[in-house]
């Protein structure tokens, strides 16, 4: 459980795309499973789309962030550049190998690519 884990990764906001693809929804299960996991705390990208003040302001503020995108099409990074977010941590997940298409029936081992490759960035970065 998140709230067991003791060390700085829950200050990590956990953005995904969350499109209506397979790689949208890996984006939103592999953001799910890390912030169960302790790994960061998964937020609302659509509040920041939606330019909610409260939802900018956190995004802004928070010391660590990883936006992930489905696809190529980018839309959580565009999202963040609309609402002046900075964001260094930033993955596409077609950028991984896996291939965009509309099978929902998501395979575990594409979670756990995500799930590293998300892990790996803030590895790289320490």
């Amino acid at each position: 459980m998140s709230g067991d884990c003791c060390s700085s990764n829950n200050n990590i906001m956990i953005l995904a795309c969350s499109g209506g693809s397979n790689v949208g929804q890996l984006s939103n299960r592999a953001a799910v499973e890390l912030t169960q996991e302790g790994f960061g705390k998964m937020f609302c990208l659509a509040g920041i789309g939606g330019n909610l003040s409260g939802f900018i302001q956190s995004a802004k503020d928070v010391p660590a962030m990883v936006a992930i995108d489905g696809c190529a099409v980018g839309c959580a990074k565009a999202i963040l550049a609309n609402a002046q977010v900075p964001n260094p941590n930033y993955l596409v997940l077609t950028d991984l190998g896996i291939e965009k298409n509309k099978n929902f029936n998501l395979d575990a081992a594409d979670v756990q690519t995500v799930k590293e490759a998300v892990k790996n960035l803030f590895r790289s970065a320490a």
